[in-house]
């Protein structure tokens, strides 16, 4: 049999009141040294990880976090409408304030916007990220909000790859209530790889993750993010594509296909909300839903740089101007498909802004003010790339 060891939560001086501690059983196997796991190469402290926050209920929560070899649970109840606690290990610094109620979803288009700085891609690239925003003015040296009533949108494909995703997660998450509280606002919509952590498919997940919260746990790391838990809830209440004044912003991009298809933004938005916890089967067998899902939709496209045989061709010039025709914009602004260099393409009505961080060795951003566009550097210098005033 299964030997289990009990790892006790705790609770900060009377946050729950006169309640009997609580045990979280997890198994023996799972919470081993990271020296002695199949991982031994891997430090210890590398795997250090959270938090990671449950909603047992809707005033009571379990925050965990790994560190160094062990999983250290907490349970608290929300103070009024705010959930509060301070970081437990690599995080403990930083002061959490979350929400308790869920976060509503929001429109999906916004008008007389006055700046807009997008960027993507960042696939838990933390140091980089916030590089390019402190630079940029969009934060300060404290990674507070200082961009007023600016609008930061983070395109997607924030997951996968790099091995500081939740701190990714958790700055986006508290720079989203700032700038509403400054009159501006973040807006994160979902990427392919967004998509994948959350309906389980782990093929580019990095190591930390699954050999050590996740392994040692016992939580899957697409449960992880379920709608259970904070980050989870949260993403859930995202879109795929926003409209800021006259610009369309998705993560891959918007195909002829999809405007054959009639769909508006509220509509991509809500069907793919839907389907993100459905089975497999409540997706390939719904024609529209799946189209969402598949390679011409909004989270896979890549029909502005190429044909991909079997799947969609390139977009025409006239294609483009049905799609912007539809959507009554001027521009679109995708990520997705990494491009070098920041670039407009289309007669500056489609502007790629996923770029080779490899390469250049920082981010870089779009800047959009008062109508001129600009190619903001990681150094926070900025290059005009057209005035369409």
């Amino acid at each position: 049999m299964t030997r289990l060891i009990a790892i006790y939560l705790v609770t900060l001086s009377g946050a729950l009141g006169p309640q009997p501690t609580t045990e979280l059983h997890v198994d023996a196997q799972r919470t081993v040294s990271a020296r002695t796991a199949d991982d031994s190469s891997t430090r210890s402290d590398s795997l250090n990880d959270g938090p990671h926050v449950y909603w047992e209920t809707d005033t009571t929560a379990i925050i965990f976090h790994l560190c160094y070899d062990e999983l250290q649970p907490l349970r608290l109840r929300a103070d009024g409408d705010t959930l509060h606690f301070q970081g437990r290990c690599e995080d403990d610094d930083v002061q959490y304030a979350i929400p308790r109620l869920a976060p509503e979803v929001g429109p999906s288009s916004y008008d007389d916007v006055p700046r807009i700085f997008a960027i993507s891609d960042i696939h838990g690239e933390y140091e980089a990220f916030t590089e390019i925003l402190m630079n940029a003015g969009i934060v300060d040296e404290d990674l507070r909000w200082s961009w007023g009533t600016g609008h930061l949108v983070v395109l997607g494909d924030v997951f996968d790859r790099g091995d500081k995703v939740t701190e990714c997660l958790w700055l986006i998450h508290r720079l989203e209530q700032e700038a509403t509280r400054a009159g501006g606002k973040v807006h994160y919509t979902l990427g392919n790889h967004e998509l994948m952590v959350l309906r389980g498919d782990q093929r580019y997940v990095h190591m930390k993750y699954t050999g050590g919260i996740a392994h040692r746990s016992g939580v899957p790391y697409k449960d992880l993010y379920g709608p259970g838990m904070e980050i989870g809830r949260w993403l859930r209440s995202k879109h795929v594509a926003i409209k800021l004044n006259d610009l369309l912003f998705v993560h891959a991009g918007i195909s002829v296909e999809t405007v054959e298809r009639g769909f508006t933004l509220d509509e991509i938005n809500e069907m793919v909300r839907e389907g993100i916890d459905l089975r497999p089967y409540d997706i390939v067998f719904n024609v529209l839903r799946s189209f969402l899902f598949e390679a011409a939709g909004p989270f896979w496209f890549r029909g502005y740089y190429g044909d991909m045989e079997g799947w969609y061709d390139r977009v025409s010039p006239r294609d483009l101007d049905r799609i912007l025709d539809f959507y009554d914009a001027s521009a679109i602004v995708v990520g997705h498909t990494d491009i070098g260099t920041l670039e407009a393409f289309y007669g500056y009505r489609v502007f790629g802004i996923d770029v080779t961080l490899e390469k250049l060795g920082s981010f870089q951003g779009l800047l959009w003010e008062d109508g001129v566009f600009y190619r903001v550097l990681g150094t926070g210098m900025w290059e005009q790339i057209v005035d369409m005033r």
